[in-house]
């Protein structure tokens, strides 16, 4: 599934072409996706002009001049820039025709993304509501984390990855966030120390601030806006590394589920224990 990087590095390869554009026509091809293409976006968008666009969460937003529309990119969908007369693919199911001759196309071979007009305030929205804060903003920080962690005990990874609680850290940047700093992921989230969380919030802006710079993380179906894929995967630490040595200390990478996910980690880095750590997890952590 893209992932927070993969959205934000989509956003800025098609924002320059589309900010100021004015839209033509909505061509949908196949309106079956996660939730349908409706008529109303069908009829509202031809004749509106894209004012900005931005990110949030894993949401692409496009404000209009009356509303915005609302994509996501579901598990396999991506977005790219191509001339209106370009051939279309298979799964290619959404065109925004814009009058500069380009069209923004929606190719999504698993129909799970979403594409909609929606109106404003956005954020009222129900998909949007709730969420928590963007893990690159300044909300985020230790002390935020410390303060909504206390007396939880689900694992520290689950509660970065719920999105009302922190937006956009999927499972890859879990698990690099947790390595570098040193937080072996089952332990349980309220016993860590406000400490260790300023170092978990450095570490999750530095893997995702890495992650954009090299274009995304490379999954086997997301391509980025201009065909090519992400080169992220090049640089894990222990995501999908199981057995293989620790660039740290070069003890295997072990792998446990938690939360019905993958969780890689490294038992000599991360190592500290806790009474409090989740059963199925790798004992001997203590909080410093």
């Amino acid at each position: 599934m893209p992932e927070l990087p993969e959205v934000e590095t989509t956003l800025r390869g098609i924002a320059p072409a589309l900010t100021g554009q004015r839209i033509q026509r909505l061509l949908v091809r196949d309106r079956r996706l996660r939730q349908p293409v409706s008529n109303e976006t069908e009829a509202l968008l031809p004749g509106q002009r894209i004012l900005h666009l931005h990110r949030r969460a894993k949401y692409l937003l496009l404000t209009l001049e009356e509303g915005a529309v609302l994509i996501h990119l579901g598990m396999s969908g991506s977005l790219r820039l191509t001339p209106v007369i370009t051939d279309y693919r298979k799964h290619d199911h959404i065109d925004l025709l814009l009058e500069s001759g380009l069209s923004l196309r929606l190719h999504d071979p698993r129909r799970f993304g979403l594409f909609q007009w929606i109106p404003t305030p956005v954020t009222s929205h129900p998909l949007l509501a709730n969420l928590g804060p963007e893990p690159l903003s300044e909300a985020c920080d230790g002390d935020y984390l410390y303060r909504v962690a206390r007396k939880r005990h689900l694992a520290v990874k689950n509660l970065i990855m719920d999105s009302r609680v922190l937006v956009g850290v999927g499972n890859i940047y879990a698990n690099e966030a947790l390595f570098l700093s040193g937080i072996h992921p089952a332990q349980a989230a309220g016993s860590i120390s406000q400490a260790r969380y300023q170092r978990l919030a450095i570490a999750i802006k530095q893997v995702l601030s890495a992650a954009i710079e090299q274009g995304g993380t490379t999954l086997r179906d997301f391509l980025r806006e201009d065909g090519h894929p992400g080169y992220f995967a090049q640089s894990l630490h222990v995501y999908n590394r199981a057995d293989k040595p620790c660039h740290q200390c070069a003890t295997p990478i072990e792998v446990l589920r938690i939360g019905q996910r993958s969780s890689f980690y490294c038992p000599v880095c991360q190592s500290e224990t806790t009474p409090d750590c989740l059963p199925g997890a790798r004992t001997g952590m203590s909080e410093p």
